[in-house]
């Protein structure tokens, strides 16, 4: 067998013992709330691990770009929900290739996107399915108020080819119990009016443990990084080093001084996403050492607080601060159990972000 220190870097390796394991306490804890689990394939883009997802009880996935879910209904995927405002004459073309084939639905948060959809989808016997997408704290997209929400449904419920599927939100993380408020408003307002609500569904990786509280209002969780974990969870709680299945292997490539040591994974390797962390990772071998700047090739690592310091030719494992887009960097990925090399995988759905 192959051990991973023979693989060129930089690379990323994915423990599957940490990951199968991420994958079962997730499942095993939503089915113990009592709620759906819709994972979102975002954080790995692999059909092999999507499928291993549905098998583990998950009913169905999550996909954030219309060239994702090609992806995935190809690889024979067929329940997906598409967390994103389609938009445009050319994605609405797409959008109904794949209704055609798999079960799909979408979200929309203004009658702007409901009414391109309507314009599209006008068959009344075999409707696309549409979520309100609510916004309950992120600040990113979504209606901001249940009275919102329920005109759109009602714009939603109006269009023959159209069918209303629920609430959806994506809330800030640590906010679930505001989100948990708002959604459940939202509930009243709709019952109030006597306009069914089909699914509440939400989601979030940060906050994955407290799906027992989510399933007082929810119907649905979608996380997305849980499979792998990473330094930013780690930061929030919501695991631990040890669970951290996906790090990127790199090569000591220079020593220039005693304190400063050089990889060669950059920014285009781990990425420049900080989330409020200092620096770009934490080093396996030496975690002391930090590294503190990153340019396309280069990470720079100060390691004056390590007592004894990387050499060059040394191979470290990183485990980034923000492993979904570290997925979408690398062409292939490198599956290992007990540190040695079981598959090499080509990232399938790398790149597909339109």
């Amino acid at each position: 067998m192959t051990h991973y220190s023979e693989l060129d870097t930089p690379a990323v390796l994915i423990d599957l013992d940490r990951a199968e394991s991420n994958l079962k306490k997730a499942q095993d804890a939503a089915d113990k709330a009592g709620i759906a689990l819709r994972p979102h394939i975002k954080t790995h883009k692999l059909p092999f691990f999507a499928k291993k997802q549905v098998e583990l009880g998950a009913v169905g996935i999550t996909v954030q770009k219309l060239g994702e879910a090609e992806v995935m209904a190809d690889a024979g995927l067929t329940d997906l929900l598409l967390t994103f405002n389609i938009i445009g004459a050319a994605k609405l073309k797409r959008l109904q290739a794949l209704h055609d084939r798999v079960t799909i639905r979408t979200v929309a948060d203004s009658a702007a996107c409901v009414a391109g959809l309507e314009q599209a989808f006008t068959n009344a016997e075999h409707r696309l399915g549409v979520f309100v997408e609510c916004d309950t704290g992120m600040g990113r997209c979504g209606v901001q108020s249940p009275a919102a929400a329920l005109d759109l449904a009602r714009q939603i419920i109006a269009a023959p080819g159209l069918d209303f599927a629920g609430l959806m939100t994506y809330p800030a993380a640590g906010k679930y119990r505001e989100a948990a408020q708002w959604l459940a408003a939202a509930r009243d307002v709709f019952s109030n009016q006597g306009v069914d609500l089909p699914a509440i569904t939400t989601g979030g990786t940060p906050d994955i443990w407290h799906m027992d509280e989510a399933a007082n209002v929810a119907t649905e969780y979608r996380p997305g990084t849980y499979i792998y974990m990473d330094r930013s969870q780690v930061a929030a709680g919501a695991a631990s080093l040890e669970d951290c299945a996906l790090t990127v292997l790199a090569t000591v490539v220079s020593r220039p001084t005693e304190t400063r040591a050089i990889i060669d994974a950059g920014s285009k390797a781990l990425t420049s996403d900080l989330l409020g962390l200092v620096g770009h990772g934490h080093i396996v071998e030496f975690p002391d050492a930090r590294i503190v700047g990153l340019s396309e090739e280069h990470g720079t690592l100060d390691i004056s607080a390590c007592a004894s310091k990387p050499n060059i030719g040394d191979l470290v494992r990183i485990i980034p601060n923000h492993c979904c887009p570290v997925t979408n960097l690398f062409d292939q990925v490198h599956l290992i159990r007990n540190d040695q090399l079981i598959q090499t995988m080509d990232v399938a759905a790398r790149g597909r972000v339109n």
